[in-house]
């Protein structure tokens, strides 16, 4: 089983929090990458953050920065995002992702979980 299982959307209010959580699965290894991608309706798939596993690398999108905190749980291989301060335009499916190297493409993904943020 490789494919991440995402939880822990909700529904919460603008400028609450929330931390959603990512079943790593089976790539766990050296080089794997995991990803946080959302979809609002009518909107295209949007990168979110993304962690590299061994290096603990992370990188934002600039909407999310210094509101949202990827971060990864080696014992348990979760990896989660914490999000806060969050916006009603944060709302949306919010999918995980792994690839086997940042050279490669998102290749598994989750069924996503749903955020929404009333205002």
């Amino acid at each position: 089983q490789v494919q991440p299982v995402e939880s822990g959307g909700r529904l919460v209010q603008a400028g609450g929090s929330l931390r959603l959580s990512c079943a790593a699965s089976g790539r766990t290894f050296s080089g794997v990458q995991m990803g946080w991608f959302r979809q609002a309706p009518g909107k295209e798939h949007e990168f979110v953050a993304a962690i590299t596993w061994n290096t603990g690398i992370t990188s934002y999108a600039d909407s999310v920065k210094d509101r949202f905190t990827i971060s990864r749980d080696n014992a348990k291989n979760m990896v989660h995002l914490q999000m806060n301060s969050l916006k009603p335009e944060d709302t949306a499916v919010y999918y995980c992702a792994s690839r086997l190297s940042v050279l490669l493409q998102y290749d598994y993904w989750g069924q996503g979980t749903q955020v929404t943020v009333s205002s």
